[in-house]
């Protein structure tokens, strides 16, 4: 099996794509968080934002009152975090910087996903929606990889496309 990923047909660049360089990609999403924030939405993105922010920061006086004041991290804390993450993480990546820098051609409409056992069209505008699981539980998706193919609203989180070999945009 091979790890790359080609993006061809009506593009004015054909894109390789190397899943096993995301890692490093400060794109990447973090997979298990993804989908829930974006599943529950009540209110208008600008109101929840506020009232997020109003949460965050009556939490913080809570503790200033209650236990002082707290140092933040220092950056060695925060580099040994961000490792640990990484070597156990689940992430993603978006696809739509890709097919971007393919530059689909004005006629084309759709995108095919070639996967080992068949083929899956989905129009244009929704693959720009879409991300790509690369690993899981800090490794590779060798067994049924190399990615992940996830709708941008999640609807297919539970069962995403795999096996994917290459993206066709006709």
């Amino acid at each position: 099996m091979s790890d790359i990923i080609l993006i061809t047909g009506n593009v004015k660049f054909t894109i390789t794509l190397d899943p096993g360089v995301w890692i490093f990609d400060d794109r990447k999403i973090d997979l298990n968080t993804y989908f829930a924030k974006s599943s529950h939405d009540p209110l208008p993105n600008g109101k929840q934002e506020e009232e997020e922010e109003i949460r965050k920061l009556s939490a913080f006086w809570d503790r200033e009152i209650q236990e002082g004041a707290v140092f933040p991290p220092t950056l060695k804390t925060e580099k040994r975090f961000l490792k640990e993450k990484i070597i156990t993480g689940t992430f993603a990546m978006p696809l739509a910087p890709f097919l971007q820098n393919a530059e689909p051609l004005p006629e084309a409409k759709e995108l095919a996903i070639v996967t080992e056992h068949n083929e899956v069209t989905i129009p244009l505008a929704q693959a720009y929606e879409a991300i790509l699981g690369f690993s899981k539980d800090g490794k590779p998706l060798r067994e049924d990889g190399p990615v992940h193919f996830y709708f941008g609203d999640g609807s297919n989180r539970e069962a995403p496309i795999t096996h994917v070999r290459r993206f066709v945009v006709r």
